[in-house]
């Protein structure tokens, strides 16, 4: 490795200008939709007062500042506004390159961004490292989106990771996964950084306006209440969480803040089993579309139990939002979760034996439903308990998920990069 000529080996990487980091995301606000842009989100906030760092987002133009990161959106190319989505995505990346040029590192998160990253390192000599917040093989059901192109966004995932300097897996979970999904690459290079949560920002909302929030969402703030925040996707689990909602106390509240679906198909399932809790029992509430987030946080907030019965999570950033705000979580025991949540201490967790196929379904779909039915019901039936419990996951929050820690690691990644 030849270092840049203002980088001295062993020296401190938390002086400005020392290098030049340049981050490739799809996702960077004011678009958001998931934990990686949560993730790309926050640590370049903490980043930018220790390194020169560039953002390359893709889509329409952003403030040129985020908190001291210079940044700059990506457009699809002209002539390919009908592609397929993963030709799309390649599209952008090229269009990516030019700016790169300069850069003493590249840092990439998600498929979307990995091959502006393996190209950039290819055509400015410079080390990539990646994020790994997904792996498209643990996603089969993409295919149902993206037709060939998922085969395309496989290739690419395939040949970035056999071919970056290094690969920050976000839970110990990740990094088994990756090693299994891609058995050629180094075990060396993959390296665990946990995503983190700003306890500053995520607080729990106790103000008489945040009660009003809710029940300007038709939410009553004084009922035993499930909530759940994501995407409609597979890897979440919502239909299964729809089954357990059935099993619970008709008292019981449900709050549903939910993205788009994935595919029509998906859609239809899950607005049937929706509509089927909504003819049998009061209190199911949708809200549909990205909340701002003090909503978000009002609603975590008074919310009993937090549910997150996703199949496929490799951290699970809206565990830490809920645990920030005080709230107890009921999750799946998949992925990086167990690493999260703290079963009997700040939630419990769902024992989750997945069939070998890779889509993650449960072997046994009924005894999941009934067994995460139960998990919700014991929590929900004892509020003493779901509340000592939501105190003990903000403290964990506080204590071992922090941002500048999570920063400290990553730069300790880049570190081993540049003076290799």
């Amino acid at each position: 490795m030849i270092f840049p000529s203002h980088y001295r080996p062993g020296a401190a990487l938390h002086y400005v200008g020392v290098v030049r980091i340049d981050i490739v995301t799809k996702e960077f606000p004011p678009t958001i939709y998931g934990g990686a842009g949560v993730h790309v989100a926050e640590l370049s906030r903490v980043l930018a007062s220790r390194v020169e760092l560039r953002v390359h987002a893709f889509g329409a133009d952003r403030e040129p500042d985020y908190e001291g990161a210079r940044v700059t959106g990506h457009e699809v190319p002209g002539g390919l506004e009908d592609a397929n989505a993963a030709v799309q995505t390649l599209g952008t990346d090229l269009g990516i390159l030019q700016e790169l040029a300069g850069t003493d590192l590249i840092h990439s998160h998600t498929w979307y961004a990995n091959m502006a990253g393996h190209w950039g390192s290819l055509l400015h000599g410079v080390p990539h490292i990646l994020s790994a917040h997904s792996l498209e093989p643990l996603r089969p059901w993409k295919a149902e989106q993206l037709g060939g192109g998922y085969r395309i966004s496989s290739w690419a995932e395939a040949t970035a990771y056999d071919s970056a300097a290094a690969v920050i897996a976000v839970s110990a979970g990740m990094r088994q996964d990756i090693l299994t999904a891609y058995p050629d690459v180094d075990p060396g290079k993959v390296q665990v950084v946990h995503n983190g949560i700003d306890t500053a920002l995520w607080t729990p909302a106790t103000e008489e306006s945040d009660a009003q929030i809710l029940r300007g969402h038709g939410i009553d703030p004084d009922q035993p209440t499930v909530a759940f925040i994501g995407r409609i996707t597979r890897q979440k689990g919502v239909p299964y969480l729809l089954r357990a909602a059935a099993e619970l106390d008709p008292d019981v509240q449900l709050v549903l803040c939910v993205g788009a679906p994935d595919t029509p198909e998906l859609a239809a399932e899950v607005s049937d089993l929706i509509a089927g809790l909504q003819a049998n029992r009061d209190g199911v509430i949708v809200i549909e579309g990205m909340l701002p987030r003090r909503d978000v946080m009002a609603v975590l907030s008074h919310a009993t139990v937090f549910a997150c019965p996703s199949i496929y999570e490799p951290l699970g950033i809206v565990n830490l939002e809920a645990m920030a705000c005080g709230t107890a979580v009921v999750a799946s025991a998949t992925g990086g979760i167990p690493e999260v949540v703290q079963n009997g201490q700040t939630g419990l967790l769902v024992q989750l034996d997945q069939v070998s196929d890779g889509t993650g379904t449960p072997v046994d779909e009924t005894r999941f439903v009934q067994d995460f039915a139960a998990a919700l019901t014991s929590v929900l039936s004892d509020p003493e308990r779901a509340a000592q419990m939501g105190r003990a996951g903000r403290q964990r929050a506080i204590d071992h998920f922090s941002w500048d820690s999570i920063a400290d690691r990553t730069l300790e990644v880049y570190r081993s990069v540049l003076e290799s």
